[in-house]
């Protein structure tokens, strides 16, 4: 009797959520998801935005808002190209579920099966590591761990040889730790059996067969894009937001999304994603041609392990896609943030109901879920809600909150001046990282550093710490000095607190 419960139950909750569907109205829904749009975008002074739906497999709405830069009055349409960010991610699966399909590789397979020159820091880790852990974020590295090495004009080659310098944070298959560079390993792998870049594999298995004329990839596919969107800076300063043009082609800062490419190095429209929405709302099957069997697109679906948790839903976590279940309704979505881009995809397959939003600054996930949740509320026909007011006032509090801890620490410093600058010049140097070189110059300390001798000034902050601007990104710098005030070491901090130990002067 309990079972048949449970079942009258599912029943009734699909019933009813295709009668919501039926009943709205598509204009007042337009209508009323533009005006929610505006609302977002003064309040998170979003410069440009763009916005796809779809439903039951045709795309029913795609519109521009704002902005490609801020001031110069050239206006997003629907085709204008974004970043999608960390939604590449869930391309780099789909050709790994294609190898599975093809026989090629399993998900349970070690990574040494397929890569032996693999290392981790722990050996144990590289021979026991799977395909599946490498894309659910389950190594056991620290919380985007390497994310921002690629800003120093490093490679793929040579982020990979530097696995085995990354402490773990926990045991193998312990937590969820999000992390970007564990996606060279996977592609590693789809570019030895598909025997081509994963470029190529990208164009020729997904951007072809879905049609997504719109899309390239990588540093070179955004410099290129004609009906391109410019990067937006988003940060809070003095009890409010400030948003500025980024072009980055002083800082190299795009060589990130080249390097970072299978992970977050897509660029697309809100038209041809709604291509990408339409397919993971099949079986596998686009336009007629079956691009992944049904059952490796309902394991790209399956929720792999619990990220968050709370009374009214559960998130999990599947190949590259995030499942919500409410007390509601069951949604699949990504969210993507590059330099001065900001990405949300999102699924319904209940009501067979998908969007794409996309911006042109960074602004966090609140205003991306508020737009995704007004929309889904929309045809279920429930009530109009605010998400967005009610989470920016949040925001703000706690920006303010951290603001005022900053101003307070920052006055509590002790100044200490640094020694003579001459006393930090020379060569460092730092197994697989290579060398770091410090000159004196007429105008202050530099550094060159990385494969591609980039060169940047260091900025002083307190005693024998500095730090300096590249790719992007920000990086700390102390000095290690002997008992007369020469520097004999550096540790460099590669973002979010990584420290891969001391660079010996040589």
């Amino acid at each position: 009797m309990k079972n048949i419960r449970i079942l009258i139950f599912s029943l009734c909750s699909v019933l009813s959520l295709t009668l919501a569907a039926q009943t709205v109205n598509q204009e007042e829904i337009f209508q009323n998801i533009e005006a929610y749009t505006q609302q977002v975008i003064k309040e998170w002074q979003i410069p440009g935005l763009a916005l796809s739906i779809v439903k039951d497999d045709q795309i029913i709405y795609a519109k521009g808002f704002g902005e490609k830069e801020l001031g110069n009055g050239n206006p997003v349409d629907e085709h204008t190209a974004f970043q999608i960010g960390s939604v590449s991610k869930s391309f780099t699966a789909l050709l790994m579920a294609m190898l599975v399909d093809e026989g090629k590789v399993d998900w349970d397979d070690p990574v040494k099966k397929h890569l032996p020159d693999f290392e981790m820091f722990d050996p144990w880790v590289s021979d026991n590591l799977l395909i599946k852990d490498i894309m659910i974020h389950r190594t056991g590295l620290p919380y985007q761990s390497g994310t921002y090495i690629p800003c120093l004009g490093y490679e793929r080659d040579d982020v990979y040889k530097m696995f085995k310098l990354i402490k773990p944070a926990t045991s193998l298959r312990t937590s969820y730790d999000y992390n970007n560079v564990t996606f060279i390993i996977a592609a590693k792998i789809i570019e030895k059996y598909m025997g081509k870049p994963w470029e190529m594999c990208i164009q020729e298995r997904i951007f072809n067969p879905l049609g997504m004329l719109e899309s390239s990839l990588n540093e070179e596919g955004f410099a290129s894009s004609a009906n391109v969107s410019v990067p937006h800076s988003f940060e809070y300063e003095h009890g409010g937001i400030v948003c500025e043009p980024l072009h980055g082609t002083e800082d190299q800062a795009l060589h990130w999304l080249t390097v970072i490419g299978p992970a977050g190095g897509l660029v697309s429209s809100v038209v041809d994603m709604a291509a990408w929405v339409r397919f993971h709302l099949s079986d596998g099957n686009f336009n007629g041609q079956q691009i992944l069997s049904p059952k490796n697109l309902s394991y790209l679906h399956r929720g792999q392990l619990i990220t968050s948790q709370y009374d009214n839903r559960m998130t999990l976590y599947g190949h590259c896609w995030y499942i919500e279940q409410n007390n509601r309704y069951k949604v699949f979505f990504h969210t993507g943030t590059t330099w001065g881009f900001a990405a949300l995809c999102v699924y319904l397959p209940e009501l067979n109901l998908g969007m794409m939003f996309l911006a042109n600054s960074e602004v966090p996930d609140l205003p991306r879920y508020a737009i995704m949740r007004r929309l889904i509320d929309l045809y279920l026909g429930a009530p109009d809600k605010d998400y967005s007011g009610e989470s920016l006032a949040g925001w703000l509090a706690r920006e303010e909150a951290n603001e005022e801890k900053a101003q307070a620490k920052e006055s509590e410093t002790i100044t200490i001046d640094p020694a003579p600058l001459a006393a930090y010049t020379g060569t460092y140097r730092k197994e697989v990282l290579g060398q770091a070189a410090i000159s004196l110059e007429q105008n202050g300390l530099f550094i060159t550093i990385g494969p591609k001798s980039w060169k940047a000034p260091l900025t002083h902050k307190n005693g024998n710490d500095f730090t300096f601007y590249m790719g992007g990104s920000n990086f700390p710098v102390h000095f290690e000095m002997d008992n007369n005030q020469n520097a004999i070491s550096i540790d460099i901090d590669m973002g979010q607190d990584e420290h891969f130990g001391a660079w010996t002067k040589i």
